[in-house]
């Protein structure tokens, strides 16, 4: 089957209401594709504008990277010790009645470990213990937008067990208090505007506005039904766990400066050795765990690539051998909750990423129009 095809047999078999697929490589845009209206009138495109959620951390990353490559942070340095108030961020050992039971981490937890989500922080989505913390404190989740937000408990000590949640918008905290810009402005000087990324910003700009695409959610019928999803609008942070709007054709060229080493169109925003140390395996012996879903509506489990070994760069889910067929060994990839999802494989000089907006997330119907997308993108 073709790339086209396999974008057209997604939506005709109902496993999603529109997408897009693009592939390239170090050199350009090998393939562009959609199917399906992303808005009533308005068929999806590469210049659709998507709320990518969680594709957002790889930015965030890359944001903190830029400084590290400059010499401005370290993998390694506290949180801390850039920003004061982490040091309240204790353990969350249990409850004494409606009282949690807190204590101090054994280790200080660093940037490294924000970036290779091993910090201890963890989602209410994947981890119940941070919803009824949340829930019994009365604390606002991390979507809300609010600086209160970010005091998730830790769940594990740092350093000792890979679990996702709200680490990398710490990152961007950590970014904003080293470079004395709001993260947004960090983002446009130092990588979006080179980057030729327009499309791409922490709101729905004007000439983005008539181009952002509908949000889907599967309902016990099978069938899809109009959802309300989105960052907060002028949050007091910006969060780079999720904060992000942008669309595939810009993503592309996110995706496509890594394949350059850091440089695209003759911009460096990376050096290359920033981009090889980026890349590599950041948590030591640590593996990717299976992430068991504790809000069913809004994502199923996801454990993808089922036995090959994964570990995490600074910024990306990190596939440690082949997979036959797809990806290469050392491939990074993400994604974000409305089933948006990317990949890059240096080994290959490929990058792809196929995308839409629905829930759940990584439900198993969209998750067989990845394979199938990925896997035409290596036969091609």
């Amino acid at each position: 089957m073709s790339l086209q095809q396999t974008l057209d047999a997604a939506v005709a078999g109902g496993q999603v209401p529109f997408v897009v697929g693009m592939t390239g490589n170090a050199d350009g845009v090998t393939f562009t594709g959609a199917a399906g209206e992303a808005v009533p009138g308005r068929g999806a495109a590469p210049d659709t504008v998507f709320r990518i959620f969680s594709m957002t951390k790889a930015v965030g990353s890359t944001a903190a990277m830029i400084l590290i490559d400059r010499g401005e942070l370290d993998f390694d340095t506290p949180v801390e010790d850039v920003l004061p108030e982490f040091a309240e961020i204790a353990v969350l050992e249990g409850w004494d009645g409606d009282t949690p039971r807190l204590r101090a981490p054994k280790v200080k937890a660093t940037a490294r470990h924000l970036a290779t989500h091993t910090s201890g922080l963890e989602y209410e989505f994947w981890r119940a213990e941070s919803g009824a913390y949340l829930a019994r404190t009365g604390r606002p989740s991390i979507l809300s937008g609010l600086k209160s937000a970010m005091a998730y408990p830790m769940v594990t000590d740092p350093g000792t067990r890979w679990g996702y949640g709200p680490s990398i918008d710490w990152l961007g905290l950590m970014v904003e208090k080293i470079s004395g810009q709001r993260i947004d402005e960090f983002l446009k000087l130092n990588l979006l505007g080179p980057l030729g990324m327009g499309d791409t910003d922490v709101e729905v700009r004007g000439h983005m506005a008539p181009r952002l695409a509908a949000v889907k959610a599967r309902g016990e019928d099978g069938r899809f039904a109009d959802f309300d999803l989105a960052p907060p609008t002028n949050p007091e942070v910006y969060g780079m766990g999720h904060a992000l709007y942008s669309t595939p054709q810009d993503y592309m060229r996110f995706l496509r400066m890594f394949l350059n080493k850091g440089a695209l169109d003759g911009q460096r925003v990376l050096s290359e050795r920033g981009v090889a140390r980026m890349l590599e395996n950041h948590m030591g012996p640590l593996r990717f765990d299976k992430m068991v879903t504790v809000a069913p509506p809004i994502t199923a489990d996801f454990d993808p690539f089922e036995g090959v070994p994964k570990t995490h760069s600074f910024g990306f889910m990190r596939n440690d051998d082949d997979v036959p067929g797809r990806r290469r060994a050392g491939s990074q990839s993400w994604a974000g909750v409305l089933n948006t999802h990317y990949w890059l494989d240096p080994a290959s000089d490929l990058a792809g990423l196929i995308m839409t907006q629905t829930l759940p997330f990584v439900e198993p119907p969209f998750m067989a129009a990845y394979e199938a997308f990925e896997r035409a993108a290596y036969a091609a």
